[in-house]
């Protein structure tokens, strides 16, 4: 079981190391940083005081779920990241530096892929003629992560689980 994991580990390493390559023009033109930061708690805010100001039909109800949403995901979202204590990309490699500091030592699960998949999934359901759009943006949320530097693969793969899941299970609650 052991090399199995290492096995895993090295197919994430060795895919973290091309995608940050790859995605080097993206970095650069800091498109991945406005992407990520996009992914930001206080917009969640924002797009949910626009909806709701807007009257957009079906905004209480993507505003109540969406509050579920987040009341859930935070606190597992930390309890995994700090149980679980898995190091950033540069944080055991002396030579690779990322594109911005990271707000804390831990990677796994992404808290911005989980945040933007579980924001995702909530409006896709509500607003689904937007839903490609939704994931499409968690999507690159997700990868721009990789891109700065801050979280392997696996980190943005798991927090798209987990933040899919918790939407599934806010979505079967009655509201």
């Amino acid at each position: 079981m052991t090399d199995l994991f290492k096995s895993i580990r090295h197919v994430d390493e060795v895919t973290f190391y091309w995608l940050f390559r790859f995605t080097r023009w993206w970095r650069d033109s800091s498109l991945a940083l406005w992407v990520s930061r996009s992914g930001d708690g206080p917009y969640y805010v924002l797009v949910l005081a626009i909806i709701v100001t807007l009257a957009v039909e079906g905004s209480v109800t993507f505003m109540q779920r969406t509050l579920i949403g987040f009341a859930i995901e935070l606190p597992l979202f930390w309890w995994l990241k700090n149980t679980l204590r898995r190091a950033r990309p540069a944080m055991d490699r002396i030579s690779f530096r990322p594109a911005i500091k990271p707000a804390d030592r831990f990677s796994f699960p992404s808290g911005h892929a989980t945040a933007a998949f579980l924001f995702a999934g909530l409006a896709a359901a509500s607003f689904p003629a937007w839903a490609l759009l939704y994931y499409m943006w968690a999507g690159l949320v997700a990868l721009a992560r990789v891109s700065l530097g801050v979280h392997f693969p696996s980190d943005i793969i798991a927090g798209a689980v987990l933040g899919s899941g918790i939407a599934y299970f806010v979505l079967q609650m009655p509201i």
